[in-house]
């Protein structure tokens, strides 16, 4: 190979790794984002204006929503989108005569600004940031350092969509399941999730380990006099009885089969045998 292709291929092959390291280096970009994403203190935000590199600016929001734009000054961002700020820089630029026709480009670097909580039976609860733009409630969880022990695997999400209050209730076991049926929301900036204590049933009478126990999912009368380690030598399975509240907090007796479900709160009563 001569010299000059030998020069030819060591170019190309710098240029190579150049355009590999920047893909690899590349920051979130802004239409990565979601278009109502709002812009918060402690962004951390670049700026390029087309043709004008001295106009580029990586900043982080105040926590007052400002920042300092070159030529521009102290500029609102906080609050704003991420296309409104871009159109709030813009517009700056070409009413301040700066640029006839300005072309302004905003990535976010890091997202910082937007915080949500979790509550309840979880190891690490608080307030954490929205670190990445679509944040899912699974990653929020193992960041709170998933559920305690004794947590309901149904977990509630509330907050604000649309200006609308929004509550739903998420299933965690059908986002993993062998058939999986649920949804794992996205994230939103207010957000509370709240992880509730599991629905418990009581079983006392003739029975081994009379105590609470976690009502499984559609768990039959049989089946929480077995988690109590069954009836003694003296029960009998025959006439069992089950405390219910009714809706309007009334105790009623019910007289159940065995392989009738049972509900939260559910006190079982196993009686002696007379024989």
């Amino acid at each position: 190979m001569s010299t000059r292709l030998q020069r030819a291929w060591r170019a190309l092959r710098a240029a190579g790794t150049l355009v590999l390291g920047a893909l690899a280096l590349q920051p979130l970009q802004a239409a990565d984002a979601p278009a109502n994403y709002t812009i918060g203190a402690g962004d951390l935000l670049r700026f390029a204006v087309f043709q004008q590199p001295d106009l580029s600016l990586e900043t982080r929001v105040s926590e007052s929503g400002m920042i300092s734009f070159p030529l521009l000054g102290a500029v609102r961002l906080g609050g704003l989108t991420v296309a409104q700020a871009e159109a709030e820089i813009t517009r700056g630029l070409r009413e301040g005569s700066f640029l006839q026709q300005p072309q302004v480009t905003l990535l976010l670097v890091s997202v910082r600004g937007n915080q949500v909580s979790v509550l309840g039976l979880v190891n690490k609860p608080g307030r954490f940031p929205l670190d990445v733009v679509g944040m899912r409630l699974s990653e929020l969880l193992a960041l709170a350092g998933g559920l305690a022990p004794g947590a309901n695997d149904i977990v509630t999400l509330s907050g604000e969509r649309d200006g609308k209050a929004f509550r739903s209730e998420v299933d965690l076991p059908a986002l993993y399941g062998r058939q999986p049926s649920g949804t794992d929301p996205e994230l939103r900036n207010g957000d509370v999730v709240f992880v509730d204590r599991s629905p418990v049933v009581y079983v006392h009478g003739e029975v081994q380990r009379p105590g609470s126990f976690r009502l499984e999912r559609d768990m039959s009368a049989m089946q929480a006099v077995a988690a109590s380690g069954g009836v003694t030598l003296r029960g009998t399975l025959r006439g069992l009885r089950v405390h219910r509240r009714d809706p309007e907090g009334k105790l009623q007796m019910l007289q159940p089969g065995l392989a009738d479900k049972l509900q939260d709160g559910d006190v079982v009563f196993v009686r002696e045998s007379l024989f």
